[in-house]
């Protein structure tokens, strides 16, 4: 923690304090509402000063967010938020103020929307491109119950490079005709925004037409009533058509359009809410906002305060840890490899920073490729520059990946192309929480053909298995690693040298094999410690693969000993011991194995540690486990 430790919540506002639903945000007069956005973003900054979290996110959005709950009703109205990040602000007026303190902590308030967390949350979230689709799903179920409900999906520009937010604008004039897009537009998604789509929106924001519509501001708000704002908003629409494109984007999905207007004008959001919520025909509002609005820590480095640890409020700073991350050490190793071979390549979904491909992009920029969030593009393109001989280095979070398995199996595999899969946050991601969670990954890449999956149990293992990826074309390689260090072995440590299949036996036994894949093999040497305390012969082995299983070791091992017992930082349905089990039993080898790992359910948000011990990913669980076989 950067900031002093106290046990005691920061104070709200008087205003804030008094909000227990969004009634009391109706209830204010008009005058107060720019002192509750103070109060809120105050409350926002100093409370994740000590938890972290998404803070830039949702500073933007403070008065988009107070203008939709005085102009709408929830539970009645809906509000869907594409990922979700940014709903800090809808909690604190839905009743949750004075938890806000603890949110991204065990027990506290999630750092997303949770269906089960309140009434007012309709959807929950953490993935994007998610928000046009189910909304328009609540619209056509409203739309067949007859009621008069509202259907309010906000996104951020981002959002709509993903596929399933183009799909659903494909729909949405053929489903309903009553629905609201609020497109907010702040030029990023966790890093700058790219492509095609990126340039559209800042064309129009910074188009002149539009800019003295935006410093008019206040005659908008004169005449947003009736049939002035229908004029104003078709004068708006045909300087966009004449003077910058043959046509504005969204009228060509039968949407309306209605901006660029400013976000952060409390009056003129809650007075265009009021007018779009009379028409009948699907409409998108275009606002624009700052990433980051109130702290300018927070706006001079968006990319860095869109989600980060605790920080000292005065100026932003975090602590830097002295050891690398698994992700730091990808980014330096992949660039400095590149540099000797021309046919490397580095691609990435929106995430230069997380998965620190930033490095990569910063020394050698004309093989970087940052595609958006658009995972399933990714695969594919990095699939087509695989068949032309480059070497592509794909960086994508473990639960980030799900969306392309379509991909990895018909593209990828079915193809033997060999594209590499570096999937950071494998495993648990600890205050983030069930979406982002990377306990899956092994469970979908098991079952494809002709994959090669790995997890290095230290830092200089994870340089070779790097290495040995970019030697390696006889097909799709993968390779999942956690969000921070291993182990903090130092990265010139002698290491092994890596052969396909091949596992690395640490110490022999005749009692016990334990098998600790990845982050999990030191959870097994204390294990083995502990069981030698009680004169066991304990074997320890380092399996490196995932898949293709060493059989030659597991079987020997599992043949002298009377159990083994796996360790694995993932889900233990269809996981690495999963695996293991059907070696043995195709085998025909009947050695009882017990198995370590996260249970068949959506792991809550906390810390490793607290996780770990509650789910019984531990040491002394697992000796527990052994030593039932020694009784």
């Amino acid at each position: 923690m950067t900031t002093s430790a106290s046990s005691e919540p920061p104070a709200l506002g008087p205003l804030l304090s008094a909000i227990r639903s969004p009634d009391d945000v109706k209830a204010l007069p008009e005058a107060d509402l720019p002192k509750l956005a103070e109060e809120v973003r105050h409350s926002l900054i100093t409370s994740l000063s000590r938890t972290g979290g998404h803070l830039g996110p949702n500073l933007g959005v403070v008065e988009l967010s107070i203008a939709l709950h005085r102009v709408f009703s929830t539970p009645k109205d809906n509000f869907v938020f594409d990922v979700a990040h940014q709903g800090y602000v809808h909690k604190m007026l839905t009743g949750r103020a004075a938890q806000i303190h603890t949110i991204r902590t065990y027990k506290g308030l999630n750092g997303f929307l949770l269906r089960t967390e309140s009434e007012h949350d309709c959807y929950g979230a953490g993935h994007a491109g998610t928000a046009l689709s189910a909304a328009l799903g609540m619209a056509a179920a409203r739309d067949l119950a007859n009621d008069d409900s509202h259907v309010v999906a906000v996104a951020g520009d981002a959002a709509f490079t993903c596929g399933p937010t183009l799909e659903a604008l494909n729909n949405i004039a053929e489903t309903t005709k009553k629905f609201i897009v609020v497109l907010n537009d702040n030029e990023w998604s966790i890093d700058k925004n790219v492509g095609a789509i990126a340039r559209y929106f800042n064309a129009l924001q910074t188009h002149a037409t539009y800019a003295s519509v935006r410093n008019t501001a206040a005659e908008f708000v004169e005449k947003i009533a009736g049939k002035a704002v229908r004029k104003l908003a078709h004068k708006v629409e045909e300087g966009a058509k004449n003077l910058l494109f043959p046509n504005v984007l969204f009228e060509k999905f039968g949407l309306r359009y209605f901006g660029p207007i400013d976000g952060h004008d409390l009056p003129l959001l809650v007075k265009t809410f009021e007018h779009l919520k009379t028409l009948h025909e699907p409409v998108v509002l275009h606002i624009i906002t700052e990433k980051g609005r109130g702290y300018q820590p927070a706006l001079d480095n968006p990319g860095k305060f869109h989600g980060l640890g605790a920080y000292k409020i005065e100026d932003g700073s975090t602590d830097i840890s002295a050891t690398p991350t698994c992700s730091d050490i990808f980014g330096r190793t992949v660039t400095d490899m590149a540099k000797g071979d021309d046919k490397m390549v580095a691609i990435t979904a929106a995430m230069p920073g997380g998965t620190k491909l930033e490095i990569f992009k910063k020394e050698l920029p004309g093989r970087y490729y940052d595609v958006g969030i658009a995972e399933e593009h990714a695969a594919l393109f990095a699939c087509g520059m695989a068949t032309r001989g480059f070497k592509p280095f794909l960086a994508i979070y473990s639960t980030f990946m799900q969306r392309a398995y379509d991909m990895i199996i018909h593209d990828m595999a079915l193809q033997g192309l060999p594209v590499r899969l570096c999937m950071d946050r494998g495993g648990l991601s600890g205050d983030d929480g069930p979406t982002h969670h990377g306990l899956f990954d092994i469970g979908y890449l098991r079952p494809v053909p002709g994959i090669v999956h790995m997890q290095p149990a230290n830092e200089a293992e994870f340089i070779a298995m790097l290495k040995w990826m970019a030697a390696y074309e006889a097909g799709p390689s993968a390779i999942r690693y956690p969000r921070g260090p291993i182990n903090g072995t130092p990265l010139d440590a002698p290491v092994a040298p890596i052969e396909l299949g091949k596992a690395e036996v640490v110490a022999e036994g005749t009692d016990v094999a334990l098998i600790g894949l990845g982050t999990t093999f030191a959870m097994a040497q204390k294990t083995k410690a502990m069981l030698e305390e009680k004169g066991l012969s304990v074997a320890l082995i380092n399996p490196r693969f995932i898949k293709p299983l060493d059989a030659t070791v597991f079987e020997r091992f599992a043949r002298q000993c009377k159990v083994v017992c796996t360790f694995e930082d993932h889900v233990l349905h269809n996981g690495f011991g999963c695996g293991v089990i059907e070696l043995l039993h195709d085998a025909g080898i009947t050695t009882p194995v017990e198995r370590i790992g996260w249970p068949d359910e959506f792991v809550e948000h906390g810390k490793p540690d607290i996780l770990m011990k509650l789910h019984g990913l531990t040491a002394e669980a697992a000796f527990e486990k052994v030593m039932r076989h020694f009784q």
